[in-house]
């Protein structure tokens, strides 16, 4: 819980985007803000469609899409309240004030990210890092900040579309940063195009956060950049999957042992920098061990809102 005596809650304003409608912003330090997005409550359909189904077969055959992508499945409906979510992911200016507050549960590296700059997001933080983030943060401000769980992602991220990407049925280099070009692999050749998609630049690094066109609910960068990190542990697919909208964590997530939580797995949403097209969709599933850390994987933070927006 916050410590109400030395970080009391701040009044939360809300402002208005034009087109892009409510949020309020959190001042982290003198020069730093957190912009926060008031993203609606409503119900949506959460998984991969049909028509995504037949495509992902075709790019990369049954057995592949088996492994990689039936865990999209199955596509079910999920009510979601309303909450807050970053406008962007996190970015190194707002890691380094934030790693600046008192410590909770551990140490923060104020400088983690391999690709350097202040409005770039942040990266080479493992989930654990994100965690602490959000409780440093919580603590600050007596607002309660955390993860999002893999429903609200998705839903953030489709903002009313049901389509494979906001976008539409395809994505190109204009509006993300991902990998456009096909590359082998070992042999393997990865296709950098989705659907009737063209080919286009391969940046190979991240690029600044909002430079390019933002989603309905008025969110940018979430099809690729980095790989979002979410609250959930990873389940291979959606059977009992909660539709709330809350977190899928199980009961013995409290894991003590450092090779307990290397090998318990969490959710990453939204592909990054070093992706494919198909693994940046609104519906895509990524997991990996909540100590990883790497130059593609960042995160992004939900808010709870306030009673008097909830009644």
């Amino acid at each position: 819980m916050p410590d109400k005596t030395t970080s009391p809650e701040r009044r939360l304003v809300l402002s208005r985007q034009t087109h892009r409608g409510q949020y309020f912003t959190e001042q982290l330090n003198e020069t730093t803000r957190l912009e926060m997005m008031l993203i609606p409550g409503g119900s949506f359909m959460m998984g991969q469609t049909e028509a995504e189904k037949a495509e992902l077969i075709r790019l990369d055959g049954e057995e592949n899409y088996q492994k990689w992508y039936a865990r999209e499945l199955p596509r079910h409906l999920v009510a979601m309240p309303l909450f807050f979510m970053g406008k962007y992911p996190i970015t190194q200016a707002q890691w380094r004030s934030v790693s600046a507050y008192p410590s909770v549960a551990q140490e923060l590296n104020p400088d983690p990210s391999h690709f350097k700059g202040d409005n770039r997001p942040v990266e080479n933080v493992s989930w654990d890092d994100a965690t602490e983030f959000c409780r440093r943060l919580t603590q600050h401000t007596g607002r309660t900040y955390h993860l999002p769980s893999e429903a609200q992602w998705e839903y953030a991220c489709r903002a009313g579309t049901t389509t494979p990407f906001h976008f539409g049925e395809t994505l190109s280099d204009e509006l993300a940063n991902y990998c456009a070009q096909d590359r082998e692999i070992n042999g393997t050749l990865y296709k950098g195009t989705y659907g009737r998609g063209i080919q286009g630049q391969y940046r190979e690094e991240t690029t600044e956060v909002g430079q390019f066109s933002a989603n309905p609910f008025g969110l940018y960068d979430m099809h690729g950049n980095v790989l979002e990190w979410c609250e959930d542990d990873y389940h291979d697919n959606y059977n009992g999957a909660p539709g709330d909208g809350s977190a899928w964590v199980d009961a013995n997530d409290e894991v003590s042992s450092l090779e307990s939580r290397a090998n318990a797995n969490k959710l990453l949403r939204g592909g990054g920098w070093g992706n494919d097209p198909q693994d940046c969709r609104s519906a895509v599933r990524d997991d990996d061990s909540r100590v990883l850390r790497g130059n593609g994987i960042g995160f992004r933070v939900c808010c709870v809102p306030p009673r008097a927006l909830l009644s």
